[in-house]
Parts: structure tokens; C-alpha cells; sequence
């Protein structure tokens, strides 16, 4: 029994307090994702991917990220990757694609999947990454910050500034709809209303310029749009004619009121389960 009060509470709070971060079993699985409270990596055993070779229509994208993440796997120098554009063309599907190829030749790159509102803890993960054998990507879907958001802050650091900077086995890939991360009218609105509105500008933009690679993508045009379900069917085994494909196609995105990959790939579901495919 403890007698002192002082001790009694040193004790209780040793309780409370949460146990070392234990880093996983990182031959377990090739992709994790980062949860906070506690802090934690989870295996992804089964990754929701489609094979590189169906991404039609971003091929330099694919070209330039694919060789970027080859020479990370095999130590080399690498840049981090911002990909931005129009929704639905495939960016977060490449940046998966992309590690699936590169990762079946280079068993070492796992990939990392960490959430916009848990950036504050990227720190910890970095931590825990800096002294693992293996090489990362560190991923981050749809990146982007809003007003009084300064969750861009905690990621600044670690892309170019910071005195520990990033670790050699890591590199981020981001994916967002926005080239420099915020929506326009909040770049605006701070040349207008900052006392020196060009610092004021520099502040937030600068977080994309330490991206060393910038990689647009661009909505689709009919042809592509099609040609992207025909590689499905290709690949799946959908038997349909051209003409019947292409009369489907246009009206579903007709009424989807969009044509991107992402709807392709959509009418590619909806097809393949009439045709009694399964995926």
C-alpha cells in the first residue's frame, strides 16, 4: 500500500499515461494506416487498388511518378509528389497502382496511409517510420486546407523546414483537387484583407512549392473516357460490342452529369454486374 499522497498520484498517473508506441511487424503487410488515440499502425492485408496498366489518360503522370517511386525503392534520391486536378481522374488510383507495381520488384516499399485531420501526429509517425528497415510512402487522399485551418503547419516541417527534416526512408505522396491546396477565395481574401497581403499569400501557398514533383491531371475527353472502359472490359473478360458500349457509356454519363475515370469505372460496374462478371 502506498501511503504517500504524492506517490499515490505519481502512480495513478503512470497508469493513465499509454504504453510506448510499439512499431508493427512491418513484413506483415505491404500498405498501414496511421490512427491516433491510440497511436497505431494497422496491416492492410487486402489493398483496394486496379493493376497500372488499366490507367489510361494521365500516362507522363504515370511515367514520371512511376520512376519517381522506383528510385525510392532502391534507395535512391526521390522527390515528394503533390497530385492535383480535376476529381475523379485517378489520382489516388495511381498513387496505389503505382506501389502495387513497384512493390512486386522492391518488397521493402510499404505504403502509409495517414488522414488530413490527423497531420497534427505526423511527427510520431515520422518517428517510428526513422527507424524501420523498410521504405515508405507516406500517403495522404484528398489534401487540402480551409480557413483557420492550420493543420498545414504540421507538414510544412516535414516536407522541407524542419531541423530533424524528413527521413531518408520516407517520401510523401498527396493527392488533392486544388494546385496549391486551399480554395481560391481564401487566397484571395488574404491579399485583400492581410496588412502585408504578398507575406500573407507566401504563408500558405508555400507548402505546396516544397512538393518536388507537381503532377495535373486533367479531365478527360470522350475518347479517353471510352477507351478507359474498353481496357476494363479487356481486362475482365466484359464481352460487348463497340457500338452498344459506346451508346451506354455516353448516356451514363449523361446522366451522371460528368465524364471522368472515375465514372468510366462506374459504368464499367454496373456493366460487368448485368454481364454476370464479377470483379
Amino acid at each position: 500500500m502506498i501511503d504517500d499522497p504524492m506517490d499515490r498520484i505519481a502512480a495513478a498517473l503512470e497508469r493513465m499515461a499509454p504504453a510506448p508506441l510499439q512499431a508493427p511487424d512491418f513484413d506483415a503487410a505491404s500498405a498501414f494506416v496511421w490512427h491516433t488515440g491510440p497511436d497505431r499502425l494497422e496491416p492492410v492485408h487486402q489493398i483496394s487498388r486496379v493493376p497500372l496498366k488499366l490507367l489510361v489518360g494521365n500516362d507522363r503522370s504515370r511515367d514520371t511518378l512511376l520512376a519517381n517511386t522506383t528510385q525510392f525503392a532502391r534507395g535512391l534520391p526521390a522527390n515528394n509528389a503533390l497530385l492535383w486536378g480535376a476529381r475523379g481522374m485517378g489520382k489516388s488510383s495511381l498513387v496505389k497502382a503505382v506501389h502495387g507495381a513497384v512493390q512486386a520488384e522492391y518488397p521493402q516499399l510499404k505504403i502509409v496511409e495517414l488522414q488530413r485531420e490527423d497531420l497534427p501526429s505526423v511527427g510520431r509517425l515520422l518517428n517510428l517510420l526513422r527507424g524501420a528497415s523498410g521504405r515508405f510512402v507516406l500517403y495522404c487522399d484528398d489534401l487540402s486546407f480551409g480557413h483557420d485551418d492550420s493543420h498545414y503547419k504540421s507538414l510544412k516541417a516535414v516536407l522541407d523546414g524542419g531541423i530533424e527534416g524528413r527521413p531518408e526512408n520516407v517520401v510523401l505522396y498527396a493527392t488533392s483537387n486544388r494546385r496549391h491546396l486551399m480554395p481560391r477565395d481564401m487566397i484571395e481574401n488574404e491579399r485583400q484583407s492581410g496588412i502585408n497581403p504578398a507575406e500573407a499569400v507566401e504563408e500558405k501557398v508555400s507548402l505546396s512549392d516544397r512538393f518536388g514533383l507537381w503532377l495535373g491531371f486533367h479531365p478527360c475527353d470522350q475518347d479517353q473516357y471510352l477507351a478507359m472502359i474498353r481496357g476494363y472490359c479487356d481486362a475482365y473478360g466484359v464481352d460487348i460490342d463497340n457500338a452498344t458500349l459506346r451508346t451506354e457509356a455516353i448516356e451514363w454519363q449523361a446522366t451522371r452529369g460528368a465524364r471522368s475515370g472515375r465514372v468510366a469505372w462506374q459504368y464499367f460496374v454496373d456493366l460487368a454486374g448485368r454481364s454476370g462478371v464479377t470483379l
